[in-house]
């Protein structure tokens, strides 16, 4: 795995003069005062990333904060964090590395109609399974939140069937706290991909990154552009596999998810109409009970004095976001005693959600200190608060089909996510996407059949 290194370095002071090395390259100021970088494109490059520093001498080069493109893909960047009364270098990295290239590929499981028809009977599934399938386990390449080339693993199922041309799925897992609790080991929604890869979907089913294949990172958890990178990497490692095994695909592409899962399955609808139109089109998608917003619904939500049924989930989007956006040194300088310690070690991959659950408080905000929560309610320029902002996903303007599938009633994920979702879309002229409620007095989890069967329905008419 080779990456090249072409290295600008750049002086930003006030006037935002630029030097560079060997190729053109512009900065100047944006009008709310902040650095935007532009560059010729560089040769081969398969994407970019930024790093800074603040002096010149001792200091590492540290990845730029890129909280709406962790993984550049055009020539230009803006440092949402950059401030216009002091010194700041840059250079630009141009990387070569490998993107969905397929390195490792496991059948571990082949089940026929018979199998799956009782294995889904079991599990309350109503799908009756037209096709035998084999799912493989598989590693592939990808990136990192900084841009940095690192392998995953993921599921892929595909039916067992000659002479046809096959759908392509990607199916977007929910909130997992135990790193082997996914499909490449045939756990957690496994089940779920057997059932839609028997009625004729090759599915792909990423673990995401720092989840399945071992790789010592903690999951970036709801950062929506790694997510989606992963998944779109996974996808085209998936139909590296179909080549290899003979297997036709149609070129229609399915997305579906629930939970993070549907965040996750809304990142990948943009990133691909964003990046990839090249290379898929997107025949539908079904984001499902997300947080979408997470910079208004959740986060009130999350630091508001009252109890919720999971607490463990602030604790994640905190630590997975601190550890992608690098605001704090120490979880003592957010958290009070004593989760600042009793906290961290929990989120190691082998702890589930119950058992960090268990060790906080049932009003999740008390894990904060004070003056964090102050600084956040009352300060519009709050670090924290422009990183959630910019993992909202409803400012942008989908043009495939897609049906979002949220109950009223959802506990966990509020149904206004998606109420503000819709509003956003709409106004920006996406009239075609619908908001469908299966199940008005479904909580998160007893809604989520209904949900999943209602994107089955509609799918199965868009398939053919």
């Amino acid at each position: 795995m080779k990456m090249f290194i072409r290295i600008f370095a750049i002086l930003l002071f006030l006037s935002y003069a630029a030097i560079s090395h060997g190729q053109r390259v512009w900065i100047e100021r944006t009008p709310d005062g902040k650095a935007q970088l532009r560059w010729q494109d560089v040769p081969q490059a398969s994407h970019y990333r930024v790093e800074y520093k603040d002096s010149l001498s001792g200091d590492l080069w540290k990845p730029a904060p890129l909280p709406d493109q962790w993984v550049i893909g055009g020539t230009s960047f803006t440092d949402l964090f950059s401030m216009t009364n002091r010194m700041r270098f840059y250079r630009l990295v141009a990387v070569t590395a490998p993107r969905g290239t397929l390195s490792y590929t496991r059948m571990f499981q082949q089940l026929t109609k018979a199998q799956l028809a009782a294995l889904l009977a079991s599990a309350g599934i109503p799908i009756t399974p037209v096709y035998d399938v084999k799912a493989y386990a598989i590693y592939y390449d990808t990136v990192t939140p900084d841009g940095l080339p690192v392998k995953a693993s993921a599921a892929a199922i595909i039916p067992v069937v000659s002479g046809k041309s096959l759908p392509l799925m990607s199916y977007q897992h929910g909130t997992e706290f135990v790193t082997n609790r996914v499909a490449s080991q045939g756990s957690g929604e496994y089940t779920m991909g057997l059932a839609f890869a028997s009625v004729g979907y090759v599915v792909s089913m990423p673990d995401y990154l720092g989840m399945g294949l071992p790789i010592g990172m903690l999951h970036p958890y709801v950062h929506a552009r790694s997510e989606a990178t992963a998944c779109v990497d996974s996808l085209r490692a998936v139909r590296i596999l179909c080549s290899q095994a003979g297997v036709s695909l149609n070129g229609k592409l399915f997305l579906i998810g629930y939970s993070q899962g549907g965040q996750a399955t809304m990142a990948l609808h943009r990133e691909i109409e964003f990046y990839h139109t090249n290379e898929f089109t997107i025949t539908a998608s079904a984001p499902m009970a997300g947080p979408y917003d997470m910079s208004g619904t959740m986060s009130e939500l999350m630091i508001a004095d009252r109890a919720y049924d999971s607490p463990s989930y602030l604790a994640y989007t905190i630590f997975s976001y601190n550890n992608v956006y690098r605001l704090y040194n120490s979880p003592s300088e957010f958290l009070v005693q004593p989760y600042d310690s009793t906290l961290p070690p929990l989120f190691d991959g082998a702890h589930s959600s119950s058992q960090i659950n268990a060790a906080m408080p049932s009003v999740p905000s008390r894990i904060l200190k004070p003056e964090f929560i102050t600084q956040f309610k009352n300060n519009p320029d709050n670090p924290f608060r422009i990183i959630l902002q910019a993992n909202d996903l409803y400012r942008w303007q989908p043009r495939a089909p897609m049906n979002m599938y949220h109950c009223a009633g959802d506990n966990l994920v509020p149904f206004a996510n998606s109420q503000v979702a819709l509003t956003n879309f709409h106004a920006l002229g996406a009239t075609h996407v619908q908001l469908i409620d299966p199940y008005p007095q479904g909580t998160h989890g007893t809604g989520a059949p209904y949900c999943f069967y209602e994107a089955y329905r509609w799918f199965e008419t868009l398939k053919q």
